[in-house]
């Protein structure tokens, strides 16, 4: 049977509500740049904060044939008209949010993030009065709140059992299930009897797909990846791609049974892209691999204090206690695309930053001439490429991973250079 039509998700987003958010973090603007990058369902995140939900049920109406959201007519069509015609397409919401947990469970403060799913805004609405019992959810998008993971899912599944929760970022150091500094060795440890109800994780900036298949009890669990965007324009830096029409329904489908009609896997950028790959210390200006903080006992060598454990070296800490090895890695492994953003090719293509005039107006040119930005990425053949002279170049050669990588370390992004 061939697979149909691939289309893209992004459902970890953040609003104009969230700390250290752009204010153009609005509908409108996420409308606009799902419709340029190709995102065909993009969450709608921050659906806890009173007045993002309140814009959200203002804004949005319920689709009864795919039980997703979509912008009311007016307001589409006013955005879409900024939209170039070849990308103008319909985009579809999801009701979604994070929830920043921090807690105590077994003499250990624990910090871990969750991306949560509900079916419809009503069912978001009980869980906002379930958690404003809890702590406060006026004051960031994304709440900081002292409920445990495993009772935050608790909450969700007697609420509407077609919720879900999602693990975010799961290896960041400071904010993450299976983060250095406070996580869990295991899904099992943090969500106990009702691990069989969490079927995805997120992988985060800073880890890929063969990363994460180097550990036993993540093999069975579907990997999603997504932007985490603070600003608009970062929208599908990293997404997860699908097959057939978007709906609900089918998404969660696509998530736990990961069949290849429907499911397509993930499009991440590379890892040493992310802020924590490499262990290190930003401020001694300390960036190295596992092998060489073990070799030091994570200590740094240059101020002689604990280095920040980065993504990398948790991998290497859990594979060997799961007995697979990195030569293994790629057995079993789901589908995954990287790429290198337009504007940051455009960015070394031009020697100028990528928010540059001449950036972004490369870019617009680009895009409607040819195709919304993943699917250029992504789909695009040869020779629509060739086409497209030295980016298109640059693109075959981000697609055969000709690129040169500097690791990001302890809050420090790092940098990939198409060879």
């Amino acid at each position: 049977m061939p697979k149909m039509k691939p289309y893209y998700a992004d459902l970890h987003i953040h609003s104009k509500y969230s700390r250290a958010t752009s204010p153009q973090c609005d509908l409108g603007n996420l409308l606009y740049w799902a419709q340029l990058k190709g995102i065909s369902i993009c969450g709608t995140g921050d659906c806890t904060h009173p007045l993002w939900f309140s814009a959200l049920k203002r804004n949005l109406e319920f689709n009864d044939d795919n039980g997703l959201y979509q912008p009311r007519r007016s307001s589409a069509d006013r955005i879409s008209r900024k939209v170039p015609e070849n990308c103008r397409s319909p985009v579809h919401f999801m009701i979604t949010g994070e929830i920043s947990s921090i807690y105590k469970r077994d003499g250990k403060t624990r910090k871990v993030h969750s991306i949560i799913i509900m079916p419809t805004i009503e069912a978001a609405g009980k869980l906002n009065t379930r958690l404003t019992q809890i702590g406060n959810i006026i004051s960031d998008g994304r709440p900081i709140l002292g409920v445990d993971p495993r009772d935050l899912l608790e909450i969700m599944l007697e609420i509407d059992p077609r919720s879900a929760l999602i693990p975010a970022h799961i290896w960041t150091p400071w904010f993450s299930m299976l983060g250095s500094k406070s996580g869990f060795d295991s899904l099992e440890e943090c969500f106990g009897g009702l691990s069989k109800y969490i079927f995805a994780v997120e992988t985060g900036l800073s880890s890929d797909i063969p990363m994460n298949n180097r550990i036993q009890f993540l093999r069975n669990i579907t990997f999603i990846s997504n932007s985490d965007l603070h600003s608009p324009s970062k929208l599908a830096r990293n997404a997860t791609r699908f097959f057939g029409k978007p709906s609900y329904n089918n998404v969660l489908l696509a998530l736990k049974q990961r069949s290849p009609q429907i499911f397509g896997g993930t499009v991440d950028l590379f890892p040493e892209d992310g802020k924590y790959f490499f262990d290190g210390h930003r401020s001694c200006g300390i960036a190295q691999s596992p092998e060489q903080s073990i070799a030091a006992n994570n200590i740094c060598p240059a101020c002689g204090k604990p280095l920040t454990i980065g993504v990398l070296h948790r991998v290497v800490e859990l594979e060997k206690e799961s007995g697979i090895h990195a030569e293994n890695e790629s057995t079993n492994c789901q589908p995954f695309h990287y790429i290198i953003p337009l504007e940051e090719l455009l960015s070394q293509h031009y020697d100028v930053n990528a928010s540059s005039k001449r950036v972004q107006r490369e870019y617009m040119r680009i895009i409607e001439r040819s195709l919304p930005e993943l699917n250029l990425l992504i789909d695009a053949d040869e020779d629509m490429l060739n086409e497209l002279g030295d980016i298109g170049l640059m693109i075959s050669k981000v697609r055969r991973k000709e690129v040169i990588r500097s690791p990001g370390y302890d809050g420090v992004y790092g940098f990939i250079k198409v060879h």
